[in-house]
C-alpha cells in the first residue's frame, strides 16, 4: 500500500485506540474513510476532464491539418486544371472536312449489311421447314 507491512499497521491501530477510546474510533475511521472515498472520485473525475480535453485539443489539432490538407490538394488541382486545358486545346485538331465519294462508299456498306440481314432470317426459315418435313 505505502510500503507500510501489515506488522506497522496493527500498531498505527493500537495506538490509535489506546489514544482515541474505544467509542471515537469507529467514528473515526468511518469519517477517514468517507474523505478518502471521495478524494479517490475527485481524483477520477479530475483526470476524465484532463483526458477529455486533451483528447477534444488533438481532435481539433487532426481536423485543422486535415483541412489544410485538403486546401493544399484543391489548389494543386485547381494548378493542374488549367494546364490540362491548354494541353488539351494544343492537341485538338480541326476535323478534316468530309469527302463525298467516301460518304457514298459508308452508306454502300451500310446498304449491303442491312440486305444480308434480311437474307438470313429466309434461310433459317428454309432450314426450319426442312427439319420440319425431315420430322415427320
Amino acid at each position: 500500500m505505502f510500503g507500510i507491512g501489515t506488522t506497522e499497521i496493527l500498531v498505527i491501530l493500537v495506538v490509535a485506540l489506546l489514544v482515541l477510546g474505544p467509542k471515537k474510533l469507529p467514528e473515526i475511521a468511518r469519517s477517514l474513510g468517507k474523505t478518502l472515498a471521495e478524494f479517490k472520485r475527485v481524483t477520477t473525475d479530475v483526470k476524465r476532464t484532463i483526458d477529455l480535453e486533451a483528447q477534444e485539443e488533438e481532435d481539433k489539432d487532426r481536423q485543422t491539418r486535415l483541412k489544410k490538407k485538403m486546401e493544399k490538394k484543391a489548389a494543386k488541382k485547381k494548378e493542374a486544371e488549367p494546364e490540362e486545358e491548354i494541353k488539351d486545346q494544343s492537341e485538338e485538331k480541326p476535323s478534316p472536312e468530309p469527302n463525298p465519294e467516301e460518304s457514298g462508299q459508308k452508306e454502300q456498306a451500310e446498304e449491303k449489311a442491312g440486305s444480308e440481314e434480311q437474307e438470313e432470317p429466309e434461310k433459317t426459315a428454309k432450314e426450319n421447314d426442312k427439319e420440319a418435313e425431315t420430322r415427320s
